[in-house]
């Protein structure tokens, strides 16, 4: 099938001048992007922000490099989801991939359901898309449209980061990658840092090695 080319409109741009946007780029395989996900949630209650939901893609990305075998088995597995999301984009729009997203997150990371035809049946389902959709899991029909969503999100930030990549203002970051996922003020704080990080010229990075693991509750 043939994709247009990713839109080349500056990313912050919403129709109300008083919103910001916050352009989310994740694969619903990876832990820290759900973290992530969660915290703008909990900003769009208390900050003016609009969410836009992108798909990326861990096995896009890691495609023809050396990786450990598990690892390798992993992205074998988190081509099924992306290709789901893509494919309910194409048929209901890219409104329908928030509540995929949470839907098939909620699954994965929550309640640690392995991927197959029923978690993805039942996200879609949950997300008031059609079922059939779950058979995208296995087809390649769709991969054009997820390599093009995937590379208008990190052609953005470049090669050497993974998922979430997030964009405000027509500036994107890999991150923030925070665990456990910020509520209430907390969150709206960090997001008025991500604000204050995307506004400065030149600013690039902000990293420390992580001593835990993804914390969900």
């Amino acid at each position: 099938m043939s994709v247009e080319s990713p839109s080349a409109a500056p990313t912050g741009a919403v129709d109300d001048p008083g919103v910001a946007s916050a352009d989310l780029w994740f694969d619903p395989a990876c832990p820290w992007a759900w973290l992530t996900s969660r915290w703008l949630l909990e900003v769009e209650k208390i900050r003016p922000i609009e969410i836009r939901w992108h798909v990326m893609s861990l096995a896009v990305l890691n495609a023809g490099r050396d990786v450990p075998e598990e690892y390798r088995e992993a992205m074998a597995q988190a081509w099924g989801p992306v290709r789901i999301c893509i494919a309910a984009a194409a048929r209901h729009g890219e409104g329908v991939l928030g509540p995929l997203y949470t839907a098939l997150g909620r699954r994965r990371h929550v309640e640690q359901a392995a991927w197959g035809p029923e978690t993805f049946a039942a996200a879609l389902a949950e997300a008031g898309a059609d079922a059939d959709l779950a058979a995208a899991a296995d087809s390649t029909e769709w991969d054009e449209a997820l390599r093009a969503s995937h590379d208008d999100g990190i052609g953005r930030v470049g090669m050497d980061v993974g998922t979430p990549v997030i964009a405000v203002g027509g500036t994107a970051f890999f991150g923030p990658v925070i665990t456990p996922a910020p509520k209430g003020e907390a969150a709206g704080r960090l997001w008025d840092g991500v604000l204050l990080v995307a506004g400065t010229p030149g600013f690039y990075e902000l990293k420390r090695s992580r001593d835990v693991g993804p914390i969900f509750t």
